[in-house]
């Protein structure tokens, strides 16, 4: 681990997981603080030259979206350093097969590599404690075991989410369940930042483990959450749109960061 690192242009790019979604603060651009935020600050601490930082990630975004609206555009900008993560929305569709996305993802880590940058890639987390998201565990592993050799093959650099089992705590959540909470957040940017060798201060310690709770109350609160969040996502698949429609990056150029507590 090192205290200085060789990055002086980042740019993010994916879907809500790199927007922040999950992470709701005011005083960020966009209104989400995020994992990516929180690297891209470390990283300005860590370098005596100009660090700008760009994220072009777009909640509900696809696969294919963000290779056709995010990847020339993050490329136009010149980066030395790409984070990427893509294709979570796609593996929990139904009828989303698992080796034709990696076929797509392994032409996109090559084009964003073709300039020499470094770029950084996600395994999905293991999502098997949860009650909609474990039906597609099965899936996301294979998912996982291509991005492992496309990382391989292209000389990128994995943040693997699937062995940190500290994301399998609720606390690591937010309330939809689907996006990470502020902890989660700050747990993934510690991870991108160990598989950078970039020394940091995020606390990712593992929280003591929660009480267990009576059947009955962890029931209502399951259907709760389903009428809150789950038959609203439904219905977004069901008429074809999407939580992203109308809303647009957060941080379009490279621009310099505030080191924040």
């Amino acid at each position: 681990m090192s205290d200085r690192h060789p990055w002086t242009r980042y740019v993010a790019i994916g879907d809500s997981f790199t927007e922040g979604i999950g992470d709701p603060d005011p005083a960020s651009v966009g209104g989400h603080r995020g994992w990516a935020d929180r690297v891209a600050e470390t990283l300005a601490d860590g370098t005596d030259e100009d660090f700008a930082y760009a994220n072009l990630a777009v909640r509900g975004r696809l696969l294919g979206q963000i290779v056709d609206e995010q990847v020339d555009a993050a490329l136009a900008l010149g980066p030395d350093l790409v984070t990427v993560s893509a294709g979570g929305n796609d593996i929990i569709r139904p009828g989303s097969d698992p080796d034709e996305l990696a076929e797509r993802y392994d032409r996109m880590i090559g084009t964003l590599r073709r300039d020499g940058a470094t770029v950084v890639l996600f395994t999905g987390p293991d999502v098997g404690m949860t009650p909609v998201l474990g039906m597609v565990r099965g899936k996301t592993a294979i998912y996982n075991e291509h991005l492992q050799a496309i990382a391989l093959k292209h000389g990128a650099l994995v943040a693997n989410l699937w062995a940190l089992r500290v994301l399998r705590d609720p606390r690591m959540w937010a309330p939809d369940r689907l996006h990470h909470s502020p902890l989660g957040h700050a747990t993934v940017a510690a991870a991108v930042l160990d598989a950078l060798g970039v020394r940091h201060t995020l606390d990712a310690s593992v929280p003591e483990p929660l009480a267990a709770r009576p059947w009955r109350e962890a029931r209502v609160e399951d259907l709760g959450w389903a009428k809150e969040y789950l038959v609203p996502w439904v219905v977004r698949r069901v008429r074809r749109t999407s939580s992203g429609d109308g809303v647009t990056a957060k941080r379009t150029a490279l621009q310099p960061v505030v080191r924040r507590d």
